[in-house]
């Protein structure tokens, strides 16, 4: 892990002459993976690439398309599929087994992250338990250590790294069982889809722009962000070994998850702002199902677990 982890702050400097720096970070590229050329384009990164391509030309249109009622649209499209669909359901919820909630609830929850695009629960978080399996290291699925554009949303086009990295991945045989989720796995792209037809039978072209363009685009680099910026600028409270680290500007655009210092030094916690100025609104959240009664097992550090955490640092 070291070998991977060294920064520009290192005395000799023997290591680094065949490295760069990402800018305004000791974070240093040590991969060399060719992100456009030189490596085969499988047809599902064709069709990933095409798809994030259209909706982003779709964001384009929004000036020309604003109303204050098409922001609204976009705004709670952002909540639900940000808020309750990616950060609460997806990742705490399932990827960490943070709480548990009814299954209607959860299966509902877990609906509007399918809405959010970044694919089926399955393979979102089987990707994310390899991330934390290999954080920062030459299996991690996103590390900046390939690169910021690799770790932002480059590893998204590129499926061979995943097959070369995980022959087989079965680390999410807990979601397999589930006769939702393999549904979903197998109909993904019919309900992003049918979202989009519905947004435009509503409200037109103006709410697609809004309800499908701008807030799936918004969405998307919120989440990327947690991947890059969040492993390259910030602060680390916890020495955790890899490259994560606290970030106030994201953890406020994110509902929490900017404080990935926090998440990957306690990864089973539903709550990553640990201080009370660390603002999390996905623990807020969490915390008034459990008060009324809807999450269970709601898992977070208690003081043993930070001062073992702090003890293992000093060793």
């Amino acid at each position: 892990m070291r070998n991977l982890l060294f920064s520009l702050s290192d005395s000799d400097g023997e290591h680094q002459s065949d490295h760069r720096k990402i800018p305004f970070s000791d974070v240093v590229v040590t991969g060399s993976r060719n992100h456009f050329l030189e490596r085969e384009w499988r047809p599902i990164d064709i069709q990933v690439a095409t798809w994030v391509l259209l909706v982003h030309v779709l964001a384009l249109f929004a000036p020309f398309t604003f109303s204050f009622d098409a922001l609204l649209l976009a705004f709670i499209g952002y909540l639900l599929t940000g808020l309750v669909g990616i950060t609460l359901s997806y990742h705490r919820l399932l990827a960490h087994h943070s709480l548990k909630l009814p299954k209607w609830l959860e299966y509902t929850c877990v609906y509007f992250g399918v809405l959010a695009a970044q694919r089926d629960p399955i393979f979102w978080v089987s990707m994310h338990r390899y991330h934390h399996q290999f954080v920062d290291s030459e299996k991690d699925t996103h590390s900046p250590i390939n690169g910021f554009w690799f770790s932002h949303m480059g590893w998204l086009f590129d499926s061979g790294y995943i097959l070369e990295k995980y022959q087989e991945r079965k680390n999410v045989e807990d979601l397999k069982k589930q006769w939702f989720y393999m549904f979903i796995r197998k109909t993904y792209s019919w309900h992003v889809l049918g979202l989009g037809a519905f947004l435009y039978a509503w409200g037109g072209f103006p709410y697609l722009v809004w309800g499908m363009g701008v807030r799936t685009v918004w969405v998307y680099h919120l989440t990327f962000l947690v991947n890059s910026a969040c492993h390259i600028w910030g602060y680390q409270a916890w020495k955790t070994g890899d490259l994560s680290k606290n970030n106030w500007w994201v953890a406020l655009l994110t509902f929490g998850e900017g404080w990935h210092n926090n998440h990957h030094a306690f990864e089973f916690s539903a709550r990553h702002g640990l201080e009370w100025w660390q603002i999390d609104i996905s623990w807020y959240i969490i915390r008034l199902l459990e008060v009324l009664g809807l999450a269970t097992n709601v898992k977070v550090p208690t003081e043993v677990h930070k001062l073992k955490r702090s003890l293992n640092a000093l060793k």
